[in-house]
């Protein structure tokens, strides 16, 4: 069997392809316009209802949607022209945003229309991110796929650097109708960058051909044949449901730590500075003889770190000291979880062969689906207890999966980067 290329390559390398550079570019709009949605949604929703159990609501919608499509959305991004299935998508996306907008603007929007909208776009999301990580390695060659995934993440982990607080600001000072007003030109951009792409050329990328039935069920088997592939894919998917899901809650973080707007972009923020970090740092790491120790202490660190944020949330609410520490520690959590998920996203793409991309990433996407999926279940705890013990505990059950992963997955453990590479 033919090994893989190296992993290595020049950090930003994927750059200097004119293709991927113009996507590249254009997918800015629409991961900014994703950002802004997040935070606003979020926002409008607390203000509406007060309860941490809507943010939970909000997770579901956001997520249920998404994690039903991106099974189907996954087939369709093997059998169709993946350029027009973006221009579609991209689309449909800017007009439910416009929609909100409207509502919010009007003064008449209710939670349900939010939660509405946010079902719609969520299953949208589950034709678009499938038809992007099926799109983007026709652009480049294979010893740029570490280049093009870390420049993919550090898209969404540095728009999350400003974004949140800038869009805090524009909450602050207008209202939450103007962000989800430029979520929807963002969207309008991509779809655009996307049209300025020729059709793909027949016979470029194998589509798939036969029973869509049967044709999710070849990824399912290509994935069940690797073990090292299922357990990454297995513990990405702990990661957002009991890591990363804890964003959801931020609007009660930031009432807890006594912020206004402002501070809760800057809270969300804090999240995105640590994970570009993050992503620079593994660069650095992609050859290490050690990289499954690598991946599995980053992890670990991730979750412990968590726990230390609802620690200074819960006993240091109202506090400046409180909420500088709660700054810190979502920054290296964020830091380290963001080392982990580039790593393994990058030897997930490197295993799938073209013909499957679509498939076994729409399934691998359903991950980013179980981030505010686990914020329902951090929501529903939240309302029985406190957000901190709420998302406390979710970090806690990650740090033992992680542990059990370290312990009976020795592949996992010993996995060489340069063996790899």
């Amino acid at each position: 069997m033919r090994r893989p290329p190296a992993l290595g390559g020049t950090r930003f390398g994927a750059l200097r392809l004119a293709p991927y550079r113009r996507y590249w570019f254009g997918s800015a709009a629409s991961v900014g316009a994703f950002q802004l949605l997040i935070m606003g949604q979020g926002w409008l929703v607390y203000e509406l209802s007060g309860s941490p159990l809507h943010l939970g609501f909000l997770g579901a919608a956001s997520s249920i949607p998404t994690i039903a499509a991106a099974l189907v959305g996954g087939v369709i991004a093997d059998r169709v022209d993946r350029r027009r299935m973006l221009i579609a998508t991209s689309t449909i996306i800017a007009g439910l945003l416009a929609l909100l907008a409207l509502l919010d603007g009007s003064g008449v929007v209710a939670v349900w229309h939010v939660l509405a909208i946010a079902g719609a776009i969520a299953f949208i999301v589950g034709f678009d991110f499938p038809g992007r990580q099926a799109f983007f390695p026709s652009l480049i060659t294979r010893e740029h796929m570490m280049s093009a995934v870390a420049l993919n993440s550090m898209l969404w982990q540095g728009s999350r650097m400003f974004l949140p607080a800038l869009g805090g600001m524009i909450i602050a000072l207008t209202d939450t109708w103007v962000v989800f007003a430029a979520g929807a030109a963002g969207f309008v951009a991509m779809s655009r960058v996307m049209a300025g792409f020729a059709p793909t050329p027949a016979g470029d990328v194998p589509l798939a051909v036969g029973h869509s039935g049967r044709q999710f069920v070849d990824g399912l088997r290509f994935i069940a044949s690797r073990r090292m592939f299922a357990t990454l894919m297995l513990l990405t998917y702990a990661t957002t449901f009991f890591g990363i899901s804890y964003v959801q809650l931020m609007p009660a973080f930031a009432r807890l730590l006594g912020v206004s707007e402002a501070g809760y972009g800057l809270l969300i923020s804090a999240t995105g500075v640590g994970s570009v970090t993050g992503t620079l740092i593994v660069s650095s790491r992609q050859r290490s003889p050690r990289l499954g120790r690598f991946l599995l202490a980053s992890l670990g660190c991730g979750a412990a770190a968590l726990i230390a944020f609802n620690a200074c949330v819960a006993l240091l609410p109202g506090r400046t000291a409180g909420y500088v520490l709660a700054l810190g520690c979502a920054t290296l959590a964020s830091m380290c979880i963001s080392m982990f998920i580039v790593t393994s996203m990058t030897l997930l793409q490197l295993a799938v062969p073209d013909g499957l991309r679509g498939r076994v990433m729409g399934i691998y996407s359903i991950c980013f689906s179980l981030i505010p999926l686990g914020g329902l279940l951090g929501g529903t705890v939240a309302a029985l207890t406190s957000p901190p013990f709420a998302a406390a505990l979710n970090a806690g059950i990650l740090a033992v999966v992680v542990v059990f992963v370290a312990l009976t997955q020795p592949a996992v453990r010993r996995l060489d980067g340069a063996a790899v590479g």
